[in-house]
């Protein structure tokens, strides 16, 4: 039977008519910040993916040799279930875990959740050919809209598993939410699987955001072009610059373009101006770094009980399996 391959929770994202309020708001402050889910347009989802592979890069590369080497003790926790993935992009590391549990389920239920609807329905196209047996159906929308849509609605065992280092771009108090939205979208006993970067040097931290080939500043940048495209809006991108550099206090990355000129801008569909000072910045994400023991005690707080963690020899990168209390 075919199915389509994506349910859109938002019809106003996909036809881009996004009210912006919080572009608004954060343009409104002092100092001037962005909401990191504008990096995700369908340009900056493949820059993105340029950046997984880049040499300074070491999240991706490290969460997936962690995989590698323990997939199948995550499935054998686990055993058979149905799998959610938030923030799935081209779920290039996510095969690591389907070819785990095809081998101890003979059909199953992948579903990948993302806000970039044209690289979501290429990954689960692709993936509907390479895993016959497996029924995958995409969400597009939020995190947000996503949980609340799946709420406990699986009869089924359920891992809804989030990787690479994005629960990073969350505050304490924005993680301590999203661990609870997940709490709720699943039952007792389901699991959930999290993906950490651990604290290191300050020269990795920075060398991995700011790498040689330029790519995670064209990225940062097209996150103007993403606005300008999206709400008629009028950003030169020749005017800014990218940095991200280690707040060694708050323990985060913080990334930032740089105002080089005097300007106005204005995006037409929200019917806002604003003004940008040379040297003024605007934060376009954070990326906090964690210690393994704090935040397996803020996911028990939520009713996520860690059963088990998993790091690579260096202790770069950790994953943590949770279980739904």
């Amino acid at each position: 039977m075919l199915i389509k391959p994506l349910i859109i929770l938002d019809t106003h994202y996909q036809e881009l008519n996004n009210d912006g309020e919080d572009v608004i708001q954060g343009l409104s402050q002092n100092p001037k910040s962005l909401p990191p889910k504008y990096f995700y347009d369908e340009n900056g989802s493949k820059l993105f993916e340029q950046i997984c592979q880049l040499p300074e890069y070491y999240p991706t590369r490290t969460e997936a040799w962690i995989l590698s080497q323990y997939a199948d003790e995550i499935a054998q926790i686990t055993g058979s279930c149905e799998l959610v993935e938030l923030g799935s992009g081209s779920s290039t590391k996510t095969r690591i875990l389907l070819d785990t549990y095809q081998k101890i389920a003979d059909s199953s239920r992948y579903i990948p959740i993302d806000i970039s609807g044209g690289i979501l329905k290429t990954s689960v196209l692709q993936l509907q050919q390479e895993y016959p047996d497996f029924s995958i159906q995409g969400l597009l929308g939020t995190y947000e809209q996503a949980l609340a849509h799946l709420k406990s609605n699986s009869s089924q065992t359920r891992m809804i598993f989030f990787l690479g280092s994005s629960i990073g771009n969350f505050t304490l108090q924005e993680s301590n939410r999203f661990f609870s939205q997940i709490a709720h979208a699943l039952k007792p006993g389901d699991y959930f699987l999290l993906g950490i970067d651990l604290q290191k040097a300050k020269e990795i931290l920075e060398a991995a955001y700011n790498d040689s080939q330029g790519v995670t500043a064209a990225f940062n940048l097209n996150m103007l072009s993403h606005l300008n495209w999206r709400f008629q809006g009028d950003f030169n991108l020749n005017f800014f610059t990218h940095q991200a550099i280690y707040n060694e206090a708050e323990n985060q990355i913080e990334m930032y373009l740089h105002c080089q000129e005097n300007h106005w801008v204005s995006l037409d569909i929200l019917n806002f101006k604003v003004s940008f000072q040379a040297g003024e910045s605007i934060l376009t994400e954070i990326s906090r770094k964690f210690d393994l023991a704090i935040i397996q005690k803020q996911l028990e707080a939520q009713g996520l009980k860690p059963l088990k963690t998993w790091t690579d020899s260096q202790k770069w990168f950790g994953l943590i399996l949770c279980q739904a209390q």
